[in-house]
């Protein structure tokens, strides 16, 4: 049988927290805050990942659960419910408030379902309270933001309206060009979820079909099926194929006419064609060994090898969904090594037994490969790039060539040819 190897394993596992998703989900909705209920720890994380905000109070916060919360010695909704009440009157301009579940709020069963309802009650519609968990306890740090997107579907009004909802968080340029896009092609609504309000949610109904942007989000993804969108399975917009294939996808269910596809696509394609050949004259040849962390795993490899020249030494994901990843799996060469979930000391082992050019991984795990002499390429700094899309197809691969083109460099200078030149040069 033909195809990429499919492969299973469990153990110890090296990914990050999904409270991270809040860094870019609080920069799309400037109306929503997110308040974690978690430990000092769960506080440093956030704090640590957004930076400090020196200019404007942030968008997100954290109920910190003493000692005697997780003894079970305090209230901790009354205190929820206080801290809560405290931070809405001091902020009048919040729209939407998150309740954002964490490892420690898990452990001790913290009912942030009933919180938020309660909230409600109590606000009477002021502001809308909203819960999910970002614990990292089962899930990787993308599945964040699947947990406060799926929390927003019930929320989203019913309408029949023929409209194409892209679903999953984008940069606002990339997002804009993508609709623009849309458009020249004759898609005339489109809507996104994350809205760039949290208070304007898009209807979604029997007309709606939907375009995922990113390929972790299932649980959403079910959930506007229930709701009786149509979701599309489809190659995931990263390079110039995927990201084409992704749009004819939305022009097939639309009924656009391939020549006006065509038309609109194959300058675009052209162009990233160009934009890719400097990064590809590097790339190419090279092996890549891709750790699971953010579930974008596939769909890079699948860029990297095909547009870039690179081999696939292989790809670990921390979450197989087959069926919404079908497409991408029939694009990788037969018997790729797919790994689903991670034993982190097996996977490190087969790591430095391959050698290869370039390994995609967590920031854990980045600095002991560099020191062994690997290059690496941090997963989470993909998720907060603006990657998506046809135009951006040369600065994805730009980020994969950076690494090997800065060692190269690092080693001409340790090793001149010349022995007379600085190696600083």
């Amino acid at each position: 049988m033909s195809g990429p190897t499919l492969l299973k394993e469990s153990g110890p596992r090296e990914v990050f927290c999904g409270l991270t998703s809040i860094v870019w989900l609080h920069r799309r909705m400037p109306d929503a805050f997110f308040l974690v209920v978690g430990s000092r720890t769960c506080a440093h994380l956030i704090q640590s990942a957004a930076g400090v905000m020196i200019f404007a109070e942030p968008r997100f916060g954290t109920a910190i659960l003493s000692e005697r919360d997780l003894a079970g010695l305090a209230d901790a909704h009354d205190e929820l419910d206080r801290v809560c009440k405290e931070l809405l009157q001091r902020r009048p301009e919040i729209r939407t408030l998150f309740l954002v579940g964490s490892c420690p709020s898990e452990v001790i069963k913290l009912d942030l379902a009933r919180a938020a309802e309660r909230l409600n009650d109590d606000l009477q519609g002021r502001v809308r309270v909203v819960n999910y968990s970002g614990s990292g306890i089962e899930t990787t740090f993308t599945q964040g933001e699947d947990g406060a997107l799926s929390a927003l579907v019930p929320l989203l009004p019913s309408s029949d309206e023929r409209q194409l909802l892209l679903v999953g968080t984008l940069a606002d340029a990339v997002e804009d060009r993508l609709i623009h896009l849309f458009g020249r092609l004759g898609i005339d609504t489109v809507r996104s979820l994350p809205p760039r309000s949290s208070t304007d949610l898009p209807p979604v109904g029997a007309g709606t079909t939907v375009l995922l942007t990113q390929p972790f989000l299932s649980d959403t993804a079910r959930r506007l099926k229930d709701r009786g969108a149509n979701v599309l399975v489809a190659p995931f917009p990263l390079g110039a194929e995927g990201s084409r294939r992704w749009m004819e996808c939305a022009a097939s269910a639309f009924n656009i006419p391939t020549e006006r596809v065509n038309a609109v696509l194959d300058p675009l394609v052209e162009r990233a064609r160009i934009a890719l050949k400097p990064h590809r004259d590097i790339l190419e040849g090279k092996r890549i060994f891709l750790l699971p962390e953010s579930q974008l795993e596939l769909p890079l490899a699948r860029f990297l090898q095909r547009e870039c020249g690179m081999e696939l030494v292989e790809v670990g994901t921390p979450y197989l969904n087959r069926e919404q990843m079908s497409h991408e799996l029939a694009l990788l060469p037969d018997r790729t090594p797919v790994m689903e979930g991670q034993h982190v000391e097996q996977q490190l082992d087969r790591v430095r037994e391959s050698q290869p050019d370039l390994v995609v991984c967590g920031m854990g795990l980045a600095n002991p490969l560099e020191a062994e002499g690997i290059a690496t390429k941090w997963s989470i700094e993909l998720v907060f790039s603006p990657i998506h899309g046809i135009d951006q197809a040369g600065d994805l691969a730009e980020l994969f060539s950076r690494p090997l083109r800065r060692r190269q460099r690092i080693h001409s200078g340790l090793h001149p040819i010349n022995p007379d030149q600085p190696v600083h040069v």
